[in-house]
């Protein structure tokens, strides 16, 4: 008893790390956004220094620095908070939430079902290695064919058998998220060790009780590697996926629209970009939380 005690004493330990440790993630975002700041107005103070090239060469810059292209920092953050077009009251932020909003649905659905997909094919494969060898080949071809050439088509089919356009801009974000979840998933069923398996197999394990009490739990990091990577792929195909639906809502539509006038308000587009860079940042928090909390519980639980 006394040990076990004494076992049982640094285990509050853990309880009072994450605090330090959320701190520290916030420190570094919070370091590494202000490099990326200073860099992008040191280089356009360069630009502006050397006439547009490199210093002490004849080199010309690959971006140019100017307003038109790379307008400052403050310039792209008030733009936020101002009228998003003449004659309108609604500020540029609240507009561009409302659309991340209803792109985060599209993708957040596509995420759920691709999800569940690329686990269900990670399952069969982890089971029979002949669907393996049969079938992965082709979930390794479906990803080599480019994303702006299968959304129009997911559209097309989908208006023709009447599906509304938001589930066609879904089924392009679940493509994109199938495909990282089965092979982490299939990578992680196979992950625990030979000992690990001969035991559950002697104390005359079915199969389901092998893959619930063995291969999930040692699983579940590779698959949470994997629903991250997803979800901001999930982000990406919404996007792109909204551009040939035709829908009036959405951040596809407002980067087309913003780049339209792109000459005369650059501001109004990066801005459209910052906030789609937040929400892809934001999903992959919400899955990180997750995570947290089903490791946390499956560690307690063990």
């Amino acid at each position: 008893m006394q040990d076990q005690v004494a076992i049982a004493r640094p285990l509050p330990g853990p309880a009072l790390r994450p605090p330090i440790a959320n701190l520290r993630k916030g420190f570094a975002f919070l370091l590494v956004l202000a490099c990326v700041v200073a860099a992008w107005e040191g280089y356009k103070l360069m630009a502006g220094a050397t006439g547009g090239r490199v210093p002490f060469t004849d080199v010309a810059l690959p971006v140019r620095g100017d307003d038109k292209s790379m307008p400052h920092v403050w310039d792209i953050l008030a733009a936020l908070f101002s009228p998003r077009q003449r004659g309108s009251d609604e500020l540029l932020f609240p507009f561009l939430l409302k659309n991340a909003l209803f792109t985060w649905r599209e993708a957040a659905t596509g995420f759920l079902g691709g999800s569940t997909l690329g686990f269900l094919l990670g399952v069969a494969f982890a089971r029979s290695k002949l669907l393996e060898r049969g079938l992965m080949p082709y979930v390794v071809i479906s990803q080599t064919v480019p994303l702006i050439a299968i959304a129009p088509m997911v559209v097309i089919w989908g208006s023709a058998v009447g599906w509304p356009a938001w589930v066609s801009v879904s089924l392009i974000a679940a493509y994109l998220t199938f495909f990282p979840v089965t092979i982490n998933t299939l990578r992680g069923l196979l992950s625990p060790p030979a000992t690990a398996t001969e035991l559950m197999r002697s104390y005359a394990a079915t199969p389901s009780q092998m893959l619930w009490k063995l291969q999930v739990p040692a699983a579940l990091p590779y698959v949470f590697t994997a629903l991250k990577v997803s979800a901001t792929a999930s982000v990406i195909g919404a996007i792109i996926g909204e551009l040939p639906a035709g829908l009036n809502e959405g951040l596809g539509r407002s980067l087309l629209t913003f780049s339209y006038y792109y000459i005369s308000g650059p501001e109004k587009l990066y801005g459209a970009i910052l906030v789609s860079a937040l929400l892809g940042i934001a999903f992959v928090g919400l899955v990180s939380g997750v995570e947290r909390l089903v490791v946390r519980r499956g560690g307690a639980g063990g």
